[in-house]
């Protein structure tokens, strides 16, 4: 695993030792550059001064001929006897170029300046190796500096990026104080920019996991209160067989056992259903499919329900519509709600399943000729396992949970309304993300009327 802190120290140190090396090296050759020219600059100054001079005196003579003393002066007649030597040995060579030369004499190098006056030749020289000794000990005095100030550099460094990242790991430390249970916001002391956005999102995570929770729990102890009813029928109605004495008694028995255990089914089928669709459940991957496809399917799955009921299907839906989504959850949504409306249609009731689009989203309407629901109803039929009282129907209260939990993860809107068949209209409405045109109008009509064919489905029933 790569660490952060390494990584920067890394870079951090590398940066700040190479960029003293460099300083280093150049400030170390800038200063024997400088020296250099300084040196050269001394013996100019000094083979000029004598120049204006008719004679050198006894004070300056013993000063120029210290042994301590680094350069050599010598000065020649116009007929080329030496007039002036600091010292006997080494001499400078008779031939004197004007200006600055390199040298070579007993075997050592030497810097010499020389310059005319009155007819004599003036030289001044110093050997090589005493400047390039001097100018390397000038550099080093100048690169110390540096030297000494690098390893402090270099621990500010470790210090400052061990506390830029200290709020990473008290970041750290309170997610790992963290258990199932504390799901409320991370708080961390004098948080940066940079690791804001990083608390923020893992906020709202914790934020998702809380209701996620929530919903789980509320979901469990709801469900074990609606599956505690059913199982106590299923076992009433598996003592009634055991103690039927006649045929007939028998008979009915199993025949409400029977139905208990449909009603039980279709119970475990619709929780079973919630969990999948509700955040947190198995995820699906979200693509482009046909929403008028969707329905026709599930219109087509519901005709046999219709059929029985003699109830008029009717589907009215020619033009593609395409929408962004989970296509399984989208057509139990759908069923859920054709299904829905043709058990609460009635007796040779009517059902219109349409679909339409307006600009950027996607209708799916679907309106029923049944009892409706009263307007102070309808904000509670979405809650789970909500039954109104003066329904003669019987469910499971789940069906309408479903839809507002599909809806949801589709970023779609629910709407009940009053139905111009005069009972509820139920609008779905979905963000599309294309449209294309298709040639042909499929309606379906069951009970009174007859099934067009080609239209198959799959969903799974709800009950209001």
């Amino acid at each position: 695993m790569t660490s952060l802190r390494g990584r920067l120290l890394a870079f951090l140190l590398t940066l700040a030792a190479v960029s003293a090396v460099s300083l280093a090296f150049v400030t170390y050759r800038g200063v024997l550059r400088e020296t250099d020219e300084l040196f050269d600059y001394q013996l100019r100054q000094m083979a000029l001064s004598l120049r204006d001079q008719g004679a050198i005196s006894a004070e300056e003579s013993a000063a120029l001929g210290d042994p301590t003393f680094d350069y050599v002066v010598q000065i020649w007649a116009p007929d080329g006897t030496v007039t002036y030597s600091s010292r006997v040995s080494p001499g400078l060579p008779q031939r004197a170029v004007l200006g600055f030369d390199d040298v070579e004499i007993e075997g050592r190098r030497w810097r010499v300046f020389s310059t005319t006056a009155r007819g004599r030749v003036i030289q001044v020289g110093q050997p090589l190796a005493v400047r390039e000794e001097l100018a390397a000990a000038a550099a080093g005095r100048s690169v110390l500096p540096l030297l000494v100030v690098a390893p402090l550099v270099a621990a500010a460094v470790w210090w400052l990026v061990g506390l830029s990242l200290a709020p990473l790991r008290q970041l750290v430390s309170a997610v790992r104080a963290r258990d199932a249970e504390s799901l409320v916001p991370l708080e961390v002391a004098s948080e940066p920019s940079e690791v804001a956005p990083l608390v923020d999102a893992l906020n709202a995570l914790l934020e998702k996991l809380r209701d996620a929770f929530d919903a789980q729990r509320s979901f469990i102890a709801d469900a074990a209160h609606e599956l505690r009813s059913p199982l106590t029928a299923v076992k009433l109605q598996l003592e009634l067989v055991a103690r039927s004495t006649d045929e007939s008694a028998r008979a009915q028995a199993l025949k409400e056992l029977t139905a208990g255990i449909e009603r039980l089914r279709n119970l475990v089928e619709q929780l079973l259903t919630l969990a999948r669709v509700e955040p947190g459940g198995a995820e699906a991957a979200f693509a482009d499919t046909d929403l008028v496809e969707i329905a026709r399917q599930a219109t087509a799955d519901t005709v046999s329900l219709a059929a029985s009921r003699e109830v008029e299907l009717e589907f009215d839906g020619s033009q593609a519509i395409v929408v962004r989504g989970d296509a399984v959850a989208l057509r139990i949504l759908a069923r859920n709600l054709i299904d829905n409306a043709v058990r609460y249609a009635g007796r040779k009731g009517r059902v219109h399943v349409q679909l339409e689009q307006e600009d950027a989203v996607a209708l799916l309407r679907v309106d029923d000729s049944g009892p409706g629901i009263p307007p102070e109803d309808r904000a509670r039929v979405f809650d789970r396992f909500y039954r109104r009282r003066d329904s003669d129907m019987t469910g499971s209260g789940l069906g309408l949970a479903i839809v507002q939990v599909i809806a949801k993860r589709h970023d779609a809107r629910v709407s009940l309304e009053n139905s111009p068949l005069g009972g509820l209209r139920i609008e779905v409405r979905l963000p599309r993300s294309g449209s294309h045109e298709v040639a042909d109008l499929n309606t379906i009509t069951s009970g009174k009327g007859a099934e067009t064919a080609g239209v198959h489905a799959t969903g799974d029933t709800a009950r209001r």
